[in-house]
């Protein structure tokens, strides 16, 4: 539970809330920043004090570290700092700074060093994740259009989410109803279709509806040779195929709950129902859909919860716009070497699903006072 649990999720969110790269590469720039009122230029001494943390720091891969921080927050850092490094190499004493490099003469590089010396914690990683930032003045504000897609890429997210779930209800409820009101090898076979694609690897399973649903796969195939369509239906790199490959991947997660409620509902209840006039399907809205919805809601927030991580699903069958945000993730873990963005948009996830169970928990709990 510690291991696996607490230590990986306490490491992603001080991940997503720290940022001590510069603090640590700069600590007399920290100092001496921290008395400047950020107008103009610092003062000489602040500069001499930049000038001898660069010659301090003999890491590579920490003053790439510092590099990749602070040009993150402003462009023209990988160029600048290189720069300062390769003519301070070698000499000692007092520098000017804006002789080596104009750019060390306008604020807003000094100012950028200076929030990001300000302190080993930001807030930065979790605005960015749902497209905020601070301004100049320190206030919240959101990003420049064009900036940031997270938040769209979020939503896109939750409503693929969405989608999958309504499907895997309106397709598992009615399977499990069946595979409860049968008995013996019927519901053995039944329930076996069901257990059976858990088995095999979420690759395979993806890989196979990659073949499924080509142009010249098996639906469009069936399709053409009943005559119900002339042309391929576009199937793949789209978000209909994401949901009908998901759907596949998720339905176990949703009838197998409903299917454990609905086998503890007595029998004699539909019979009953009718002997009393009621129509079947009134029967079933008033009687056995209350009863299921305990199965329902469980089911629904198992496959939402699972949808919402989907990473290897939506990369193969989807195309560009239909990416989950669990590929921005990837992206900023393995290409772009950014853990606190990274861990700001798990954190966001981890928020949105502790949020969800909540009001699972609520619903629950109301429902058994009610009983």
């Amino acid at each position: 539970m510690l291991a696996f649990f607490v230590v990986p999720l306490v490491t992603m969110m001080k991940s997503a809330v720290s940022d001590p790269v510069a603090t640590e590469a700069l600590p007399r720039t920290a100092k001496a920043l921290a008395r400047w009122n950020r107008a103009g230029v610092p003062p000489a001494p602040s500069q001499a004090a930049l000038v001898d943390d660069i010659r301090s720091v003999s890491n590579d891969e920490q003053f790439g570290d510092l590099v990749r921080r602070l040009n993150s927050a402003q462009s023209g850092f990988r160029s600048l700092l290189g720069k300062t490094r390769r003519a301070l190499d070698g000499t000692s004493g007092a520098v000017d700074l804006a002789a080596l490099d104009s750019r060390w003469s306008e604020s807003t590089y000094w100012s950028t060093i200076a929030e990001a010396v300000a302190s080993p914690w930001t807030d930065k990683n979790l605005l960015a994740a749902v497209d905020l930032e601070r301004n100049a003045a320190g206030s919240i504000s959101a990003m420049p259009e064009g900036a940031s897609a997270n938040r769209l890429i979020m939503i896109r997210t939750f409503v693929t989410s969405a989608l999958v779930t309504l499907a895997c209800i309106l397709i598992g409820l009615p399977f499990a109803m069946v595979a409860a009101s049968v008995e013996g090898w019927r519901r053995q076979i039944l329930l076996g279709a069901v257990l059976l694609p858990l088995w095999t690897s979420l690759l395979v399973r993806t890989a196979a509806w990659y073949v499924v649903l080509q142009d010249n796969g098996l639906i469009n195939a069936t399709l053409k040779g009943l005559g119900l369509t002339s042309a391929p239906i576009p199937l793949m790199f789209n978000r209909l195929g994401v949901v009908i490959a998901m759907t596949h991947v998720l339905l176990p997660f949703m009838v197998l709950p409903i299917f454990s409620v609905l086998i503890a509902i007595p029998r004699n209840l539909m019979p009953a129902a009718a002997s009393l006039g009621a129509h079947p399907l009134r029967a079933f809205v008033h009687v056995l859909l209350p009863l299921s919805m305990r199965g329902v809601v469980s089911g629904a927030l198992l496959v939402f919860m699972a949808a919402l991580g989907y990473y290897i699903t939506p990369a193969l069958i989807g195309g560009a716009n239909d990416q989950m945000i669990s590929s921005v993730i990837a992206y900023y873990a393995t290409a772009a070497a950014n853990w606190g963005m990274a861990g700001a948009l798990g954190l966001v996830l981890l928020a949105m699903t502790i949020l969800l169970y909540a009001v699972y928990i609520r619903l629950t709990s109301a429902e058994e006072q009610r009983a």
